[in-house]
């Protein structure tokens, strides 16, 4: 029973943000309400662009709480500098805009850089938009960040929140408020199984001898950034979930899986640490390594924190010279920073940053289907009401009768017309199917607009839900061990009639995401109909001949991406489900 009201309060504290976060879309929040700076970080000056037409297209249709200061900063250009990069130069442009008011501001700082090489389906418009099956209109992952995180703003000193775009963090904390009112460093945690501490951040806490609750304030040793399950025993992360213990405090000898760690997810800095940082930056004179803001930030503090880390290059994509020297300043800079972490024991933790996690949380998870209220049909036309959605989510999308779509399968701003059959486990995603057609179990179909030399064309993306888009070779030689459709890529290359060159790829990284596999025409029913084409030889094992099309890796389709025909397309089945709904009044 314990468990199941621990539950029953997520869900209904998550109901009641979701709610009060619909209440203000649209309208003049109120001074001390809500947030007075919102940032989101991008890779560069393109996806800048990308992120500022939608956030100025949410405004325009009232999706967003008005009254804010929306920004958009790209990292400067040159090499990868990371999450921690982005919020060193976040920092930057804030203090050159508001270098008077920022002390009184409270920023919520929403890292959205990168590619979604693993969610290509988010490649082109960003993670942050990426739509959920919730909300009327439409939530995308920003409307979720900004609804779930509703009441920190009233209780929160003035200062930096530090989020990513694709996770979600549920919580009950039994009417204890989730207060960002000490100084130096605030980080919120989870409790996690010991597989899942692998892949996340994980707090090193203080013993506590209070009673349990669902909000506890903990002091913390360390923190360790993915560590070994060998390492969390070693430090003393490890500890029995206080939720399931008997009234002696030992483990429930019904529940042997109980042992846990707490895991990351946000943190806050007070405007006295961000300062910090930001004056580091300015003295360094700009960045050329890649600093995580977690694993670089948060390992610095606490009183057990070592400059070992600083050394630890496991999960750093380029290594340059500079790397060690700025992590080290780093630890120096922020090792007497105050340390607090708030434990959320009756939270929840979701990641939707791959192709499997956005099916099955979207179609498959009932949990989360409960906390967030998630639906199978949103804001879409489907005239068939009676037509069977068992475990499929439709979103903002038109489907015709006589088309049939199977469990677990994602439809988003797409069109579908009669004869298309759609298998289990797939994602259509901004395209439009208009001839008859099947499409197999586990495909991801996506198609873009494109401005080339001036021309608007239109490629569509097609391969297996779970080939690995980042896999790379070394040589032209090993291009079987690169899989399409569980299949190797150069048997797709002799049946879609691909020559084997120097000019497959796109870039040195030798990889699917390089590869130049999907032609470009000058409508999108052409696209979609040679990617349809070049599917069903890979079914039927047989060639397929598309004459001297341009083909392009999606490496290049996103350099080409025309994000306003993209959101123009998206605004046309917009205007047509509005008058739908309208004439059904």
């Amino acid at each position: 029973m314990g468990e199941e009201a621990a539950a029953g309060r997520l869900q209904r504290e998550t109901q009641r943000r979701l709610a009060q976060y619909s209440s203000m879309r649209g309208r003049e929040v109120r001074p001390g309400e809500f947030w007075d700076v919102i940032v989101i970080t991008a890779a560069d000056k393109q996806q800048e662009r990308a992120y500022q037409q939608q956030i100025a297209d949410k405004l325009a249709r009232k999706e967003l709480p008005l009254g804010v200061r929306y920004h958009v900063f790209s990292d400067p250009p040159g090499p990868k500098i990371g999450n921690g990069g982005s919020t060193f130069y976040a920092l930057h442009c804030l203090n050159q805009l508001y270098p008077h008011e920022l002390d009184s501001f409270r920023v919520m700082l929403i890292h959205a850089g990168g590619y979604s090489q693993r969610l290509p389906s988010a490649s082109a418009l960003g993670k942050i938009f990426t739509a959920l099956p919730c909300g009327d209109p439409v939530y995308q992952m920003i409307d979720l960040k900004l609804a779930i995180y509703i009441d920190f703003p009233a209780n929160m000193k003035p200062g930096v929140l530090v989020t990513c775009a694709d996770d979600i963090e549920l919580y009950s904390s039994q009417g204890t408020a989730v207060k960002f009112d000490k100084p130096g460093i605030i980080a919120l945690a989870h409790p996690s199984t010991l597989a899942i501490g692998t892949t996340h951040g994980v707090f090193v806490l203080e013993k506590c001898d209070s009673e349990f609750s669902e909000l506890q304030i903990r002091s913390c040793r360390s923190y360790l950034h993915k560590p070994s399950i060998e390492k969390m025993r070693q430090t003393g992360a490890v500890t029995v979930d206080p939720s399931k213990t008997n009234l002696s405090g030992s483990p429930n000898n019904n529940n042997p899986r109980s042992e846990i760690v707490y895991t990351d997810s946000l943190f806050y800095m007070d405007h006295q640490t961000s300062k910090l940082l930001l004056y580091f930056f300015q003295e360094l004179g700009g960045l050329k390594c890649e600093i995580d803001a977690y694993g670089d930030f948060l390992q610095a503090l606490g009183p057990d924190a070592t400059l070992d880390y600083t050394k630890d290059t496991a999960n750093v994509s380029k290594v340059e010279t500079q790397l060690t020297d700025v992590r080290r300043k780093i630890y120096f800079l922020l090792r007497e920073t105050e340390f607090t972490v708030i434990v959320l024991n009756n939270s929840k933790f979701y990641h939707i940053g791959t192709l499997q996690e956005y099916l099955h949380h979207f179609t498959s998870d009932a949990k989360l289907q409960a906390e967030l209220g998630l639906q199978a049909n949103v804001f879409s036309i489907i005239p068939d009401q009676d037509k069977n959605l068992n475990k499929v989510c439709v979103i903002q999308s038109i489907l015709d009768a006589r088309c049939h779509v199977s469990p677990r399968t994602v439809i988003e701003y797409s069109r579908l017309g009669p004869g298309v059959s759609i298998g289990e486990c797939c994602i259509i995603s901004g395209s439009c199917i208009n001839i008859s057609s099947a499409i197999p179990n586990k495909s991801f179909v996506s198609s873009l607009s494109l401005l080339i030399d001036g021309r608007l064309m239109y490629a569509t993306i097609l391969f297996g839900i779970e080939d690995d888009l980042k896999k790379s070779v070394a040589s032209l030689s090993d291009l079987n061990s690169l899989q399409i459709f569980s299949k190797s890529l150069l048997q797709h290359l002799q049946l879609w009639g691909i020559q084997v060159s120097e000019n497959l790829f796109s870039s040195d990284q030798k990889s699917l995401w390089s590869a130049r596999l999907f032609p470009a025409y000058r409508t999108l029913q052409e696209s979609v109909e040679a990617s349809l084409e070049m599917l069903k030889a890979t079914c039927r094992q047989s060639q397929v001949h598309l004459g001297d099309a341009e083909r392009l890796s999606i490496e290049e389709m996103l350099k080409y991406k025309n994000v306003e025909e993209m959101l123009n397309f998206r605004n046309h089945l917009y205007k047509e489900i509005c008058a739908d709904r309208q004439g059904k009044v």
